[in-house]
């Protein structure tokens, strides 16, 4: 039976301007880093897709090399976007990204026009996709002059490969430059994708400030610190997370002193009436510079307390305090 996706989809997720741009995005989006390649399970990959859909979430998040196998999360989606989401195109906001090692050899990694087209045309081909919403330069590349990395993202625009430009991992200074080469060539930046939690704020250190000033959106990725901003390591570590696959968060990370700001900030994110997962998004989501939250999930459940977030976004100034202070020691 083919998947219909919920009636009403559209009444409990809330949708941000992304920028000065004309883009509403969900305040949850999807990524794909993780759980969705060729390793993983195809069926459950499918439910989350569902799942998310079902709950208003319209932006899926992917790039070149993720899987693994890299390229495996994109045709995995692809198939997805087949079978299960035929006629939904339209209602969705599609994004991937090129810049890191993807194929042997001196063209398959960087930020050169050569390498940035040819990966974005194997992505479009994964996903059965005419073009995407979003093209992302995954990262700087300190050997490519910036000024070629952006007139290539200009590009692909103009081709109709992409109807968006963003940046991901650029520091403030390489972000204003960016923006400025792209406000010159036509095609302005419309997002910034950076690594952004509260154990990781290097954003607030001048990143938040150029893309306000910029009207250029924001979404951050790793809100949950690889599964840390969770309940999950209160009580040692699973036999199934992250840490115990010494994957994207090493299990050395775990010291006594994070395990315990993490117990404290769990009690408070009980007082809140939350779970910790929950108010570490909301958390993100109070800073009106914020458009998204690109959550990662093993499993639909997740997804759906994700979401539950989206309740309760608002802080007391005691709340806040608390939080940075607690912050502010560890």
């Amino acid at each position: 039976m083919r998947f219909q996706p919920a009636p009403t989809r559209y009444q409990s997720m809330t949708y941000r301007r992304c920028g000065h741009s004309g883009l509403l995005l969900p305040a949850i989006s999807l990524g794909l880093w993780q759980n969705f390649g060729h390793v993983d399970s195809l069926e459950n990959s499918r439910q989350m897709v569902q799942r998310a859909f079902d709950l208003g979430i319209t932006h899926f998040d992917l790039a070149n090399n993720y899987g693994p196998p890299p390229g495996s999360a994109e045709e995995n989606f692809g198939h997805i976007l087949y079978h299960d989401l035929p006629g939904y195109r339209d209602e969705l906001v599609i994004s991937t990204k090129a810049g890191y090692g993807m194929w042997n050899g001196p063209y398959g990694d960087g930020g050169s026009r050569k390498y940035l087209i040819a990966s974005l045309n194997q992505s479009l081909k994964r996903m059965h996709l005419e073009y995407v919403d979003i093209f992302y330069h995954h990262r700087p590349d300190p050997n490519t002059p910036l000024e070629e990395t952006m007139s290539a993202l200009d590009q692909i625009v103009r081709e109709g490969k992409a109807l968006y430009i963003g940046l991901s991992n650029y520091k403030p200074a390489e972000t204003k430059k960016a923006i400025d080469i792209l406000n010159q060539l036509g095609t302005p930046c419309l997002i910034h994708q950076p690594r952004y939690s509260m154990l990781d704020r290097w954003a607030e250190e001048g990143l938040l400030d150029v893309l306000e000033q910029e009207g250029v959106g924001c979404i951050p990725f790793s809100p949950l610190a690889q599964g840390l901003l969770t309940d999950k390591y209160l009580s040692g570590v699973p036999a199934h997370s992250r840490a115990a696959r010494n994957g994207s968060l090493p299990e050395h990370k775990l010291t006594p002193e994070i395990l315990e700001l993490i117990g404290q900030l769990n009690e408070l994110a009980q007082q809140r009436g939350q779970t910790l997962a929950q108010m570490a998004i909301a958390w993100l989501l109070k800073d009106e510079r914020v458009t998204s939250v690109l959550i990662g999930a093993s499993r639909p459940e997740q997804i759906t307390d994700s979401v539950q977030a989206l309740a309760h976004v608002a802080f007391t100034n005691d709340e806040l305090a608390v939080i940075n202070g607690l912050l502010t020691v560890a």
